[in-house]
């Protein structure tokens, strides 16, 4: 389909029936289609991949997590299609675990999957960084970030 070729009104119509058909096949769930799609790539990869724990959706508005293993790990997912993840907040203490794990889910500009990163509660504490305009923490996806998590997929050559 030649996209260049739609008038304004029939782009901005069709964008509107894509987020309908998204949330038909439950890709998505709320109005966060970055986040909504990252959370349905990465619990797709998971339980397609037999050496990956298997993950359920957390009910929307969990605080802090997005799925859950059948053994009762929580996850937070948090995708992006820059190097920066989006924020955590009441992250303050090391011992008040608010999850055990974190996965990256980096989309690339067509918003197609191009790498999943898992990172530990303790290696999470170790990496994240200040966010002084939203007064919260987030990881900055960077070489040594990379290092320190588990690859879970990767296009990056």
């Amino acid at each position: 389909m030649d996209l260049s070729k739609l008038t304004n009104a029939e782009i901005t119509s069709l964008y509107g029936e894509i987020i309908k058909e998204l949330k038909n096949r439950n890709i998505i769930r709320t109005k966060n289609i970055c986040g909504d799609l990252g959370e349905f790539l990465v619990i797709n990869y998971y339980n397609t991949h037999a050496n990956l724990p298997k993950l359920q959706e957390a009910p929307i508005g969990t605080k802090n997590i997005d799925a859950i293993s059948r053994e009762g790990e929580r996850y937070s997912i948090k995708a992006t299609t820059t190097n920066t993840t989006g924020v955590f907040y009441g992250i303050e203490d090391r011992l008040q675990k608010k999850f055990e794990y974190v996965i990256i889910c980096q989309l690339d500009e067509s918003y197609s999957l191009k790498a999943i990163y898992e990172l530990s509660w303790e290696k999470f504490f170790q990496l994240k960084h200040w966010h002084s305009r939203m007064k919260a923490w987030n990881i900055v996806i960077s070489k040594k970030v990379i290092e320190n998590s588990t690859v879970i997929y990767s296009s990056i050559i």
